[in-house]
């Protein structure tokens, strides 16, 4: 085993399951914090009498069911990965330098808060050209959270070139320093290893001690919807197909692994593109609200679809129930 794995090892391995709340410290596209609750009865029973020594979460985000996992039960190693380099920067930076971050963080919240509208509109303005800018490690991951906490809709968006291009919100007094979650973060933290790039970097680590859970940019259910906007590479059918064919080989490994993505039949009775690309694996329907979305009547209830390589309680649950 290498250096680096074994001192994670040790690190994670005394880990133990009360970390406090700590919640994700970024607002993201699809985040998953609303679901945890529906998400319990599907994650693996496995979890609970200790067969899974490893977490591996490929398309990180804002990490909702990470924490939650971390905070219920114990590691020998994660490992998290996400090809957006900014993201993965602001959690080393939580990981290592969360104090600096704190300080930062807090003179960008007595500043914006002494402003008028019209001059926060411009020291806003001069934070996401910045951002733009590219710079330090610590400067950028204060700047993403800022610009996280105090843009429209907490839409974190970049165009095709990559720049973040999202208004202001209108915020009276937005936490832009919320010092008492982001150390519950960093202590999470401890041990994770972290990596920037596709999923299929997570397949080295992944063996049938393993529990993955996949949270790939959601297949639009229109022409014109889009989750895949916190990146300026678009997910494709193509690459739907080809996560598929990731979940299998790791499912043959006998990995435990779970994914979600959106649910064509919501918006065409006929699409069964999941329904057939995951034939033979465990399919759920959970409801779920679409938060992110600039008009608030359509952010209603809608179908998310859950997709295991292994029996859940849930499966279970509906397979033992009297037909009625």
């Amino acid at each position: 085993m290498a250096g680096s794995e074994q001192r994670s090892r040790e690190v994670t391995g005394t880990r133990r399951a009360v970390f406090g709340p700590a919640r994700p410290f970024v607002k993201w596209a699809g985040g998953k914090q609303a679901l945890l609750a529906s998400f319990e009865a599907h994650f693996p029973g496995a979890l609970r009498d200790g067969s899974i020594r490893r977490y591996v979460e490929p398309f990180m985000g804002s990490g909702a069911v990470l924490f939650h996992l971390l905070a219920r039960h114990t590691f020998d190693d994660v490992v998290i990965i996400d090809r957006n380099p900014i993201l993965m920067t602001a959690y080393r930076v939580v990981q290592h330098d969360v104090h600096a971050l704190i300080e930062l963080l807090s003179e960008h919240q007595s500043r914006f808060w002494s402003l008028g509208h019209d001059a926060r509109e411009a020291y806003y303005r001069s934070v996401r050209d910045a951002f733009n800018q590219g710079g330090e490690d610590l400067q950028q991951a204060a700047r993403l959270i800022f610009l996280n906490r105090t843009c429209f809709n907490g839409l974190s968006r970049v165009n095709r070139h990559g720049a973040f291009n999202v208004p202001m919100g209108r915020y009276d007094r937005p936490l832009i320093a919320d010092r008492e979650n982001l150390l519950r973060v960093h202590r999470a933290l401890a041990g994770v290893r972290m990596l920037t790039g596709p999923y299929t970097l997570a397949a080295p680590a992944i063996d049938e001690q393993t529990f993955v859970y996949l949270d790939p940019p959601y297949r639009p259910l229109t022409a014109t919807a889009s989750f895949t906007a916190y990146h300026p590479e678009s997910f494709t059918d193509r690459d739907q197909v080809e996560l598929a064919a990731f979940f299998r080989a790791m499912a043959d490994r006998g990995a435990y692994l779970m994914l979600s993505n959106s649910d064509p039949l919501n918006v065409d009775p006929a699409d069964a593109f999941f329904d057939r690309l995951y034939g033979g694996f465990p399919i759920h329907r959970l409801s779920a609200r679409r938060s992110i979305n600039a008009r608030a009547d359509r952010r209603g209830a809608v179908s998310e679809l859950v997709i295991t390589s292994y029996e859940s309680s849930a499966d279970r649950k509906a397979l033992h129930s009297p037909v009625r």
